[in-house]
């Protein structure tokens, strides 16, 4: 192979990986301390999007467990007055969830990645 032709796929390789990373960093989600302080001031329900036994095995204190399949049977028992913040193991999760609240009305849903971030 020609240093032309690794040169291009290590470019290739780079941009394919910084995609990834930016994509990953969206998913995961994330709120500063100081953003998660303001909406437990504000009353937020935190909400833990993984399974039963994911949650079981720890979880925020003031977390409820709503896994994401069963989130669209729980939506009229969530308070749309208050701020609705979302967790799980890696933030991708909370994320889906967060894209479907948003689409069923709920207005203000954030994301907080990990659900350690909450505590």
């Amino acid at each position: 192979m020609s240093l032309g032709r690794i040169f291009v796929v290590l470019i290739i390789a780079f941009v394919a990986l910084f995609m990834l990373r930016r994509i990953l960093l969206f998913l995961r989600g994330g709120l500063s301390v100081e953003t998660m302080t303001d909406l437990k001031t504000k009353g937020a329900i935190i909400i833990d999007v993984r399974t039963p036994g994911e949650f079981a095995n720890g979880h925020s204190p003031e977390s409820r467990n709503i896994p994401l399949d069963e989130l669209g049977s729980h939506l009229d028992k969530l308070d749309r007055s208050k701020p609705l913040v979302l967790c799980c193991t890696t933030g991708a999760r909370s994320g889906w969830a967060q894209r479907y609240l948003k689409q069923m009305g709920f207005q203000e849903v954030y994301n907080a990645g990990p659900w350690q971030k909450t505590l």
